[in-house]
């Protein structure tokens, strides 16, 4: 088979998934909304997530056009070409793309989930599934779609002999530029919509006015909802689709070094290159075959169903990566490997071993996040029980889980790093990152399942209807919150070995054989990328400070100054615990005429404005810091500096991704009801109070700076990546 027809093949994998992408996309459309008042409130969210899109899409399409023309420009004739322009537009548009194809559907979801749970549980999680899997197969199939039609492309025009090569994959490697560009500003933008939001909702709301957050009088309550689809669907899909597209490029690059060794094989010395690609198209197939066991019936379990569908995709591409590198890899070569400085022996057998650790290291680390995170578990556990003596107790308690939570997801990183050089050196570790992320349709149709899940039981808050509606929703939410702790620890953990991928990666292109650190510029460019994680932490978290202070100066106004919701919070505190049907008429009739009259508009405007205009400069500073570092000190420099931001970086996002869940489920182990030493404490009581402190402390860490920290060093590697030749 010629290397055209393997191209070819993944190309039809990728449309595959786009089509199921469509066919999905319109199944959900076509299903009931509901009440009336279900409409309204879910048109309100849809706006409000449009609204926020196109006014950071308009950004960005200066700062893709701005940037692109600046690779045009500065591209040099003999290594690059002007062309990686091009590559990077197409990797923002595919980006972009996926970003908005996600939160329009899970946009549509939440209300239909919402009213399938009107009938029955599995009725709900189909939906909900299907709006995630919508998200997942579009990251992948964007994401293999545009890699193969760029790679035929160049091929074409620079042919793929030694130099021809070098110079097809130096400038395809501006698609994962433009990937990274938009994901760290959909990151960070999202992250600082979706907290001011959440801050607003739950310090005035629930601690302040005592009203739940997804309660119709809580002015922040749409934002709220429309914040869980800015973040955790569009930030997340933009997050996986540039460690998919950066792994893969990663990959491509260390396999092209192996044509200078004499690699003999039936795709013309290319199967290294194109073997990373090709195990993405499989995982295009599994992933759908798996989407296919994700079945739940009324009463069963809504994670055991989604973990069939995940874990069966997983054990199927096992199989599938076997029979795929044994037919395209020689049985064994050898390669003179710069960082042993002599010729060793590689094996496909060995190269599956690799992908199949990573595959391991992925699902370990987000088991491994998912017990410092989850409900119930013992770390979780301890910081509601250290709320009973205040919000200070409780945030020392969340410190020292999430700091504790990195030594072992950290150990398993380490081990498959050495384990995966072992058996297949640079490329078997970036190999193991393609294989931790081969199953990435599968895995974010999990992961975006969740928000779409949580809206829906917003959605039943707000519309007012019978308990067991919300009741299913919650089962399914809670399964949600499982999976977006399993996401960001398999995010984390992707991030990392595709780090190291394009770290070797640049490593190749800047041909450098290994980095001395005892050179004074290379030990500087360590502490420096060391630190820039932590400036780029502050700059995140600043900005939801400053933006959630504008929120709750509008929650608060509203609350003061519309004479309906004053009146209506009256009569609520008056009732106190009583059922509402045990109010008297002329009390309800007061609360049901503050219906309708918050201001939602403004606080998803406000959320909007302050999200846009603070993403700007830490967006720009992992732009601009590695360009400074290159031109200023050298490749070598740039190299030690990319090892101090991912090691620092990579740290510092298990730890605030980790403290945040942590102290999130704190808080809602005191709403579900918890009894301690004897004591039950519920919702408002004093220990309630300081978990919901802890937890807004957290949200910034788990839902802004953390995650967008995975971004941050993938970012940073791909630019370096993308000067190397020119350094």
């Amino acid at each position: 088979m010629s290397f055209q027809s393997l191209i070819l093949l993944n190309l039809f994998a990728g449309i595959l998934a786009l089509l199921y992408t469509a066919r999905k996309s319109s199944w959900v459309s076509k299903q009931e909304i509901g009440t009336e008042k279900m409409k309204k409130i879910s048109a309100h969210i849809y706006e409000g997530a449009m609204a926020f899109l196109k006014a950071e899409y308009k950004i960005l399409s200066i700062f893709v056009v701005l940037v692109a023309i600046l690779l045009a420009v500065s591209a040099d004739s003999e290594v690059s070409h002007p062309i990686v322009a091009l590559s990077f537009i197409v990797g923002a548009l595919c980006s972009a793309s996926a970003g908005f194809i996600g939160m329009k559907v899970a946009t549509r979801a939440n209300v239909r989930t919402t009213n399938a749970a009107r009938k029955s549980l599995g009725s709900a999680l189909e939906i909900a599934f299907a709006g995630g899997s919508v998200m997942g197969m579009g990251v992948v199939g964007l994401g293999v779609v545009g890699l193969s039609v760029l790679f035929l492309l160049y091929s074409n025009m620079f042919g793929t002999d030694g130099a021809g090569l070098t110079r097809v994959i130096t400038v395809i490697t501006g698609f994962s530029f433009g990937a990274s560009s938009i994901a760290l500003f959909a990151r960070v933008g999202g992250g600082i919509y979706t907290k001011a939001a959440d801050v607003g909702a739950d310090l005035v709301g629930k601690v302040e006015a005592g009203i739940p957050e997804d309660h119709p009088l809580n002015p922040a309550t749409i934002a709220d909802n429309v914040g869980d689809n800015v973040g955790d669907v569009a930030g997340m899909g933009a997050d996986l689709f540039e460690s998919y597209v950066g792994s893969i490029i990663g990959t491509m690059v260390l396999g092209a070094a192996f044509m200078q060794s004499g690699f003999q094989d039936n795709f013309n010395g290319l199967s290294a290159v194109l073997l990373p690609l090709a195990l993405a198209g499989t995982g295009i197939f599994m992933s759908i075959i798996g989407t296919f066991f994700v079945k739940v019936k009324e009463g069963g379990n809504p994670q055991k169903a989604l973990n069939i569908g995940e874990f069966g995709s997983s054990a199927i591409m096992i199989f599938a990566a076997f029979v795929l590198i044994k037919w395209m890899l020689p049985t064994s070569w050898q390669y003179f490997d710069p960082l042993y400085g002599e010729d060793r022996l590689y094996t496909s057998t060995g190269i599956f071993v690799s992908t199949i650790i990573g595959l391991v290291a992925g699902v370990l680390i987000g088991i491994v996040t998912e017990y410092y995170t989850g409900t119930g578990k013992r770390p979780v556990t301890k910081i509601a029980h250290q709320s009973l003596t205040g919000s200070a107790t409780n945030i020392i308690s969340g410190l020292g889980v999430g700091m504790r939570s990195t030594m072992i997801p950290i150990l398993l990183i380490a081990f498959s790093i050495i384990g995966a050089f072992y058996f297949g050196g640079l490329y078997g570790i970036a190999i193991a990152a393609v294989g931790m992320l081969s199953n990435t349709g599968i895995q974010l149709a999990v992961d975006a399942y969740g928000p779409i899940s949580d809206n829906a039981g917003g959605i039943a808050e707000m519309s007012e209807l019978p308990k067991e509606v919300r009741q299913r929703t919650d089962k399914l939410d809670a399964v949600g919150n499982t999976t977006a702790a399993i996401g960001k620890g398999f995010a984390i953990g992707s991030a990392a070995l595709t780090a190291l991928a394009l770290f070797g990666a640049f490593m190749t292109a800047a041909q450098i054989k290994s980095i001395d650190i005892s050179k004074a510029p290379v030990m500087a460019g360590l502490f420096i990328g060391g630190m820039l994680p932590f400036l780029f932490s502050s700059m995140a978290m600043d900005a939801v400070g400053r933006a959630a202070m504008s929120m709750i100066e509008e929650v608060r106004r509203q609350f003061a100054n519309i004479p309906a919701l004053k009146n209506a919070l009256a009569v609520m505190r008056k009732n106190g615990e009583k059922k509402f049907e045990d109010w008297s008429e002329e009390d309800q009739n007061v609360f049901h005429a503050a219906d309708g009259t918050a201001e939602y508009g403004k606080c998803v405007a406000i959320s909007t404005q302050s999200a846009i205009k603070q993403m700007v400069v830490p967006g720009m500073l992992a732009v601009l810091a590695p360009v400074a570092i290159g031109f200023s000190g050298g490749a070598e420099m740039l190299g030690g500096f990319l090892a101090g931001v991912t090691v620092s970086g990579v740290l510092m996002a298990i730890f605030q991704s980790n403290a945040g869940g942590a102290w999130d489920n704190a808080k809602k182990m005191f709403e579900e009801g918890m009894t301690i030493n004897g004591t039950e404490y519920r919702k408002g009581s004093d220990p309630h109070k300081a978990a919901v402190v802890g937890d807004t402390v957290g949200d910034p860490f788990k839902d802004t700076s953390g995650p967008s920290l995975n971004i941050l060093i993938k970012l940073i590697s791909v630019i370096s990546l993308v000067l190397a030749p020119l350094l």
